[in-house]
Order: structure tokens, then C-alpha cells, then sequence
């Protein structure tokens, strides 16, 4: 499946030559839940970069961190202390509102469970996150048939979830995901649903999304799905223990 709709094009067209810009910085990123004897510090002082264009997957043993490392990238969680530059953008102390607003400008999810309105078809699923974004309801049409014909559903565009494998499912999902040009797309386990030969169809689309310019960070338990990324950040004991591991390198 190639990856060649205008709708990604438009802003996800990369200049491999160009220097690097970072489009997540953490800077001494905390978070601590309970307080005095139940006090739990689940991020320990992080400190990372991922720079415009990479794919990157986040590690670690249940407990490490990287759930709640990746909800805070994420802006569905606020650190205790440090900052996260996001695009540029400090949002550590943006209140509830302005962290949904920059969910919706900046950010594309991708989860395991898919999490499709099952009232809905396809079409009006990937449309949805443009409502809220204030687009036009043409471009709204336009633009949604463009991603999912990318994900190869141009024929499935009125099925609603039920009547989808779930491949398919997965496929409305990051359509969904892609459709308002996000700076970074963030997937949680997007295979763990998936029997293996559905993994593989989707981590192809996924590379072919990063091969078209866009920023990918995965979170995954499984090594072989990190290992189809270029680079594996291994989250211990809520701090990066290894911060550019390469598939050739992941024990």
C-alpha cells in the first residue's frame, strides 16, 4: 500500500536534508501519585528528545513508566514537575481545556482497542476529530475519504465497525488518527489486538507514514514490533535506562 493522498502530503512531506527539529522535549519530567506513605513516583526525572521525522518505540517491563510517560506526551496527563516542550510549545502547566485543544491540533492516537463509535460508519468515524477542530463539513468529506482510501478502505467507507475485521478497524483508526495533519502520532500496543499476519499489514502502514515524514512513537511490550522501528527507547524503574537502542541492539 503506498501512502500518497494529498490530504498527507499536504503537510507531512519530508525534507530528509534538513536539520532535525525536536518535537518532544522532556526536561526533568516527574509524576508522583498518592502523597507521604502511599506516595508511588512512577516518572523519576525523565529526560528525552525525539526529533521531527523519527520512529520510535518506548519499552519496558510492566511498572517501568512508559504507560504513564506516554499519557503525558500525550497531554492526557500532567507531570508533577519538570517541562514538555511540545512542538516547540511548553505545556506543563496548560490547564484542561488547553491541553484538549492541542490534543486535537497537534497529536493523532492510535490505540489497541481501535475505539470506534460503533453507531458510526467508517467515514463518519475518521470525520469526527475534524468537527471539533472547526473544519468545513466538505473538507470534513474530502479530506476523510482521502486518508481511509490511503489505508486501502476507499470501499468500506459506510461499514460501520461491526462489519470490519479488525485490520480494517485498525486501518479507520489511524485514518482517524492522521486526518487533522498531526506533528506526532502516538500509538499505544496497535497490534495487540491483531493476529500476526494483520501486525505486519499494519506496521507497513506505519512505515510508510513515518517514510511520508510523519513522527511515529510506539509504545509496545513486544520486541519484535519495536524492532521494525529505528530507534527504542527502554523505559526502568520510572527513568530512560537506554535512550537510543537500535533493532540490531534491543537485548
Amino acid at each position: 500500500m503506498k501512502i500518497d493522498s494529498p490530504a498527507l502530503d499536504h503537510n507531512f512531506s519530508a525534507n530528509l536534508s534538513s536539520i532535525l527539529a525536536p518535537i518532544v522535549r522532556l526536561e526533568g519530567i516527574t509524576k508522583v501519585y498518592g502523597s507521604l506513605n502511599t506516595e508511588v513516583r512512577a516518572l523519576a526525572g525523565v529526560n528525552l528528545t525525539i526529533n521531527k521525522g523519527e520512529y520510535c518505540s518506548i519499552m519496558g517491563a510492566s511498572g517501568s513508566g512508559k504507560s504513564t510517560m506516554m499519557n503525558i506526551i500525550g497531554c492526557l496527563d500532567r507531570s508533577t514537575s519538570g517541562h514538555y516542550y511540545l512542538d516547540g510549545v511548553d505545556v506543563s502547566s496548560f490547564n484542561n481545556n488547553d491541553l484538549a485543544k492541542i490534543r486535537n491540533q497537534k497529536l493523532g492516537f492510535v490505540f489497541q482497542q481501535f475505539h470506534l463509535l460503533p453507531g458510526m460508519s467508517a467515514l463518519e468515524n475518521v470525520m469526527l476529530p475534524m468537527v471539533y477542530a472547526g473544519v468545513s463539513p466538505s473538507q470534513r468529506r474530502e479530506r476523510a475519504v482521502e486518508a481511509l482510501t490511503a489505508m486501502g478502505l476507499e470501499n468500506r467507507l459506510n461499514n460501520r465497525p461491526n462489519q470490519l475485521s479488525g485490520g480494517q478497524q485498525q486501518r479507520v483508526a489511524i485514518a482517524r488518527a492522521i486526518v487533522n495533519r498531526p506533528v506526532l502520532l502516538l500509538a499505544d500496543e496497535p497490534t495487540g489486538a491483531l493476529d500476526s499476519v494483520t501486525t505486519q499489514e499494519v506496521l507497513a502502514i506505519f512505515e510508510e507514514l513515518n517514510d511520508s515524514g510523519i513522527t511515529v512513537l510506539m509504545v509496545t511490550h513486544e520486541p519484535e514490533v519495536a524492532r521494525r522501528t529505528k530507534r527504542i527507547v527502554w523505559f526502568k524503574d520510572g527513568l530512560v535506562s537506554h535512550e537510543n537502542l537500535t533493532p540490531d541492539t534491543l537485548p
